[in-house]
């Protein structure tokens, strides 16, 4: 895969939603040992990174509140080389598109779908390589292993 310091440097990534972003890493970084590497606004995302070659997303919820019966508390996103293909075979075996293939400012194309549980699947490939400075972000602490970084 190409490299781009602006997402973690793993296949599987989990999105985490939360009511509060910051309190949220607070308390991973707490309690699980999870490290903040890069700060999207205050309050709307972070990468955190999870032992050597770990990482999740903190997600801030959009209307504030717990999840209830219902409502999305997760998203599991998996890097591919090609997300258009990847795009198309999950289409041709009833996925529930959420989000037709995207380009990104973070270098990244992404898109969403639903699996036939309801799960939610982000696919995504990077584009090209971008520093998170460059759209805005804060870069916390690097990547460990990341060139540039």
């Amino acid at each position: 895969m190409k490299p781009n310091r602006s997402v973690p440097p793993a296949t599987v990534v989990p999105v985490l939603s939360y009511p509060d972003v910051r309190a949220a890493v607070s308390w991973l970084s707490a309690a699980f040992g999870f490290v903040e590497r890069t700060r999207i606004g205050e309050s709307h995302r972070a990468q955190m990174s999870i032992g050597i070659d770990g990482a999740m997303i903190v997600a801030e919820r959009r209307d504030g509140q717990p999840a209830h019966d219902g409502g999305v508390t997760h998203l599991i996103r998996v890097r591919v080389e090609d997300v258009s293909a990847q795009f198309e075979r999950a289409c041709a075996h009833g996925a529930r598109v959420l989000e037709a293939p995207t380009d990104r400012e973070y270098g990244e194309r992404d898109c969403t779908v639903e699996d036939v549980a309801g799960h939610r699947w982000q696919f995504a490939e990077t584009v090209r390589d971008v520093a998170p400075e460059d759209f805005g972000c804060t870069t916390v602490a690097p990547w460990p292993g990341r060139p540039g970084a």
